[in-house]
């Protein structure tokens, strides 16, 4: 590609992603849905004016999915997680569980191979917490004690998912899976993480404060990123997804007294690459694949139903399921159910991996959408019909009595983990 042509498409792929996410929010729908409908417009099911396999756009992509995770860790608040407790950690632990595990028995009752029938049984795991937290901030929720359960078990979802996507991701890159191989790959992701934290947050503050010294523009947003990319390559090195290292690397940041700063350094270059990414992943989605007019097309569209029927029922379940007084369980359960980045992410990692096929990557995507297109109207209706007050306390003691042990594992392993100073 020669430099003229490169600048062009960046060009296209930036306004493209601006404008839909615009136009998406202004329908009242996360910014990401915009990027992604946006690849797919310009991306090689339609207008063909974006080769997401090109090696340049797939680098720049990747640098946004890296930004993205460690932004996701850099707002990761393990006070709110432990403040949720064991009611959180039940509904992250149930909305991995059953969503993974139907995902897995539909993909094998369809004809997918294990593997592959694992990639998707996996790619439907994590919830998006943006959407969430927007629709119960939009109705003035966002303190109720079902949105901290959702949103606590959110980002423990999150944690789990990147440790099964590290799994997954060594599973797909080795000769073959047995038990040893998952043991040990999954012993490494979680050496690795709390390795990462432990070591990172006693280099964090020395390193963060030495830039805070500098005179030079930029210089605390720089070392941010330098330490993501570190933190990144180390993961690449230890045979995990690189995005598990730029997690650790924002969960670790996100407890120095440069927090804040660091947030408002890396949101302008976040938001310059992380479209690309969503815009990436869009135009890798052949809507030709989702033809209800050719074998193929109904194959896949059958998956992608079959897919999203799992993906609802399985966190929904997750919700009803845990065994607290007072709470409105389907709102937890309902606001569990859209899929966020971590699920593109998947499905991008098996279409690399050539573990999943155009068609059911078109299927994983569209269970995404899907998720994101449903959980808006379902969350508005039944939180309009509660009443707008507050819980009263004593119900949260109901439930911390209920889930005890749950909680006090929860606050030692939080406690455990070695805190920078705080901003």
């Amino acid at each position: 590609m020669s430099t003229e042509a490169f600048l062009l498409t960046f060009a296209v792929v930036l306004a493209v992603g601006r404008i839909g996410s615009e136009v998406a929010e202004r329908l009242g729908q996360p910014a990401v849905l915009g990027e992604l409908l946006g690849g797919v417009i310009i991306g090689v099911g339609a207008l063909r004016w974006l080769n997401p396999s090109d090696p340049i756009f797939h680098t720049l992509a990747e640098v946004g999915v890296l930004l993205l995770l460690f932004e996701v860790g850099l707002e990761c608040d393990s006070e709110a997680l432990l403040r949720s407790g064991g009611p959180a950690l039940w509904v992250a632990c149930a909305g991995v569980v059953l969503p993974m595990a139907l995902g897995y028995g539909v993909s094998v009752a369809l004809g997918l191979a294990p593997l592959t029938a694992l990639f998707v049984g996996a790619a439907l795991t994590a919830t998006s917490v943006g959407l969430t937290a927007r629709v119960f901030s939009d109705l003035g929720r966002l303190r109720s004690r079902e949105a901290t359960i959702v949103l606590g078990a959110a980002v423990a979802d999150d944690v789990i998912g990147l440790i099964l996507l590290a799994v997954v991701g060594g599973l797909a890159s080795a000769a073959g899976a047995t038990m040893g191989s998952v043991g040990k790959l999954l012993a490494i992701a979680l050496l690795f993480l709390v390795g990462g934290l432990l070591i990172g947050a006693k280099a964090a503050p020395i390193v963060m404060s030495l830039a805070a010294r500098m005179r030079s523009r930029g210089a605390i947003g720089t070392a941010a990123v330098v330490f993501c990319l570190l933190m990144a390559t180390a993961a690449g090195k230890a045979e995990l997804a690189p995005i598990v290292g730029a997690f650790a690397a924002g969960l670790v940041l996100a407890r120095t007294e440069h927090s804040l700063h660091i947030e408002r350094a890396i949101k302008p270059v976040a938001d310059l690459f992380i479209p690309v990414f969503f815009v990436c992943m869009g135009a890798a989605t052949d809507l030709s694949r989702v033809s209800p007019f050719t074998s193929v097309g109904r194959s896949t569209l059958l998956l992608a139903s079959l897919l999203l029927i799992v993906a609802v029922v399985g966190k929904v379940l997750g919700g009803l399921t845990v065994p607290c007084r007072g709470l409105n369980r389907w709102v937890v359960g309902v606001g569990m159910i859209p899929r966020g980045e971590v699920g593109l992410i998947f499905a991008n990692l098996g279409l690399a991996h050539k573990i999943l096929n155009p068609a059911e990557y078109a299927a994983v995507v569209a269970v995404v959408l899907g998720t994101t297109l449903l959980t808006p109207p379902f969350l508005r209706r039944l939180l309009s019909s509660q009443p707008s007050a507050e819980p009263a306390r004593n119900s949260e003691a109901d439930a911390e009595e209920d889930l005890a042990p749950f909680s006090e594992a929860l606050s030692g392993a939080v406690e455990a983990r070695p805190v920078g100073a705080e901003a």
